[in-house]
């Protein structure tokens, strides 16, 4: 759904968006919120030689990065709560080479206590996109109190 047909999910979606805003890692890396619906995220990296390994390959820990992000950011949607990376299994499938990573995460089981995620990562190239990545993950779900027990620095 989107926030326009879920108007419950509009103030969700603004306090996700100030949140992943103000993550020192996001800047830092590039990386941008493309899209966010509820129970899903997209997250987009332009290729900088800053972020390549040694093969001219975007880094394995940038891919590692979008998904444990990516997949947190969408399950916050679906419930519009906090939300931590308990574990994720993370397959790379082929080099990640292209201008752009993109990174699109779903929820496949929300949870009160845990929400299993999947994301799937792309290399861009002229317009064409090869699945470069999978993962999935369980993303622990914080009630209030514990969210409120974690002082950020943000």
């Amino acid at each position: 759904m989107i926030a326009n047909t879920d108007p419950e999910f509009a103030p969700i979606a603004t306090r996700i968006r100030d949140n992943v805003g103000r993550q020192g890692f996001m800047t830092h890396v590039g990386a941008e919120l493309s899209e966010l619906t509820r129970g899903s995220c997209t997250l987009e990296v332009d290729r900088r030689p800053e972020l390549l390994q040694q093969h001219g390959l975007f880094h394995g820990g940038v891919t590692a990065f979008l998904v444990d992000n990516a997949t947190t950011i969408a399950a916050a949607t679906s419930r519009g709560q906090a939300a931590l990376t308990a574990e994720y299994k993370l397959n790379l499938l082929s080099p990640a080479v292209g201008e752009r990573l993109i990174c699109r995460a779903r929820v496949i089981k929300p949870g009160r206590q845990v929400a299993v995620v999947a994301a799937d990562v792309y290399c861009l190239t002229h317009g064409v996109e090869k699945h470069t990545a999978t993962a999935l993950a369980s993303i622990a779900m914080l009630d209030e109190k514990a969210a409120a027990r974690i002082q950020s620095p943000a």
